[in-house]
């Protein structure tokens, strides 16, 4: 998983300090509802210009708690509609459904990582051992056959060197038997 760039990284960060810094208003809105009466407000700290209670007091306006309110819900209506945007737009590093299962069950997504990498380790070392088995079979079926079927030599050496294998070079010799072989089996 490749990191973010860094200017993405820092704009998702505001906007996602926005949308909590929406909530945290909503909360303080809701705690304090009053339908009653009319709160002082001022400009709220986040990105997108909300009303928020001014403790001080000395508030530019006053309005009552349920604009406030509703002021508030429409903040964090636009601030989670552009993390959507965002995400959207951008391609942003995709989390494997197994780590985040391994996160939910509180382990450490580490441990996660360090164990994909042994696993992944493991299987190489298999697919190596059994490489090398079928090379060593490869190469004693051959010397079985150039001993049992001497004019098969020259086909033997030539499917050990198109399988990348270490044929010994009196086996590249060309013999009359073994052209004649070669022939034989094209027909």
């Amino acid at each position: 998983m490749a990191p973010m760039p860094s200017a993405d990284h820092t704009l998702l960060e505001q906007q996602l300090k926005d949308t909590i810094q929406s909530l945290h208003n909503i909360m303080v809105q809701v705690t304090a509802y009053d339908a009653t009466t009319t709160t002082t407000t001022a400009p709220s700290a986040s990105a997108a210009p909300s009303p928020s209670p001014n403790i001080g007091g000395g508030g530019r306006s006053s309005t009552s708690s349920r604009d406030v309110l509703a002021a508030e819900l429409t903040a964090l209506s636009r601030s989670l509609q552009t993390i959507h945007r965002t995400a959207t737009t951008r391609t942003l590093p995709s989390v494997p459904p197994e780590l985040v299962s391994y996160v939910d069950n509180g382990r450490n997504p580490d441990i996660y990582t360090r164990e994909f990498v042994e696993l992944v380790r493991r299987g190489n070392q298999l697919m190596r051992g059994k490489q090398n088995a079928f090379a060593s079979f490869r190469d004693v079926l051959a010397g079985q056959i150039e001993a049992a079927m001497p004019e098969l030599r020259d086909d033997a050496a030539r499917v050990v060197a198109a399988t990348n294998g270490a044929g010994n070079n009196s086996n590249n010799n060309n013999t009359a038997g073994g052209t004649q072989t070669a022939a034989l089996t094209e027909k």
